[in-house]
């Protein structure tokens, strides 16, 4: 396509003309033939960039309109240069909010952008199996010895993933719906994946207003389920069942039944359930 808004030149001039229009008033952008065909070269000059981000070519031209009614971009020596930087910039941060499953404002944050994607809890589980070790205390076989055989009537350890699976079936029978149990848990253990300690994921969970919020939870539900699956932080506790939380001990091979067993722990779960599962019910 041979335009003359292909050369900086030619850009800046329709630039200021779409600038000129609008501040008199007009809808340029929306009825000026000139500008629907300077979005549609857009989207095809930064269209590799795109795929490259993982995003669709539209959303280059979004960012490139942004950057063009800027002043910065008309009075640059070079706007096609200024232009570029903008959606590259804009693109990145598209790539990463998907990956990290937030708004792509939250994805600009330097604090938020060194995090890794978020990945479904299970897909490695190993690091959460040796994560949970430190519940049973230490061990005086070595650790990379192999497991001495099951006898006749034993059942196998539980696993990481199994636990997790177990926490959810017991919330769900105690009045949780199914979806709302399954995200709950599920982000508690990609945080504890993530930072390696069970009393750093609960201090940080703890203060994870934007995660308490889209799971539906009030703060006082919030930190009984944190309380719950986590274990208590005090230190007082730390010996103690409540000091370990309920997926440490059923990954420690803890029985369901025996959990269920405590009326107190049986009424917080319950009573820790979203609000619309509460209003449901009610």
């Amino acid at each position: 396509m041979n335009a003359s808004f292909a050369t900086p030149e030619g850009l800046r001039a329709v630039l200021e003309r779409l600038h000129d229009r609008e501040s008199a008033g007009y809808w340029a952008w929306r009825q000026d033939p000139e500008a629907e065909r300077l979005m549609q070269f857009t989207i095809g000059k930064y269209r590799s960039l795109a795929r490259t981000h993982h995003c669709e070519p539209e959303d280059s031209a979004y960012a490139a309109f942004e950057a063009m009614r800027t002043r910065a971009v008309r009075c640059a020596e070079d706007p096609w240069a200024v232009i570029t930087r903008a959606v590259q910039v804009s693109l990145i941060a598209e790539e990463r909010a998907a990956g990290l499953l937030c708004s792509t404002a939250q994805a600009r944050r330097r604090e938020v952008m060194r995090h890794h994607d978020a990945r479904r809890f299970g897909e490695d589980e190993t690091g959460f199996l040796e994560l949970l070790a430190e519940s049973r205390g230490p061990s005086p076989v070595d650790a990379s010895a192999a497991p001495p055989p099951l006898k006749p009537g034993e059942t196998p350890p539980t696993k990481a993933l199994e636990a997790l699976s177990l926490v959810i079936s017991m919330f769900v029978a105690l009045g949780w719906p199914s979806n709302s149990a399954t995200c709950t848990l599920d982000y508690i253990a990609t945080r504890l994946m993530e930072t390696g300690d069970r009393h750093v994921a609960h201090s940080y969970l703890r203060r994870d207003q934007a995660g308490r919020a889209a799971l539906d939870l009030d703060r006082k539900s919030w930190a009984t389920v944190l309380r719950i699956v986590l274990g208590n932080p005090d230190r007082a506790a730390a010996a103690t069942r409540a000091g370990v939380g309920v997926l440490a001990m059923l990954a420690c091979d803890w029985k369901v039944v025996d959990l269920l067993a405590d009326d107190g722990l049986v009424v917080e779960i319950r009573d820790a359930a979203p609000k619309v599962a509460r209003r449901i019910d009610a």
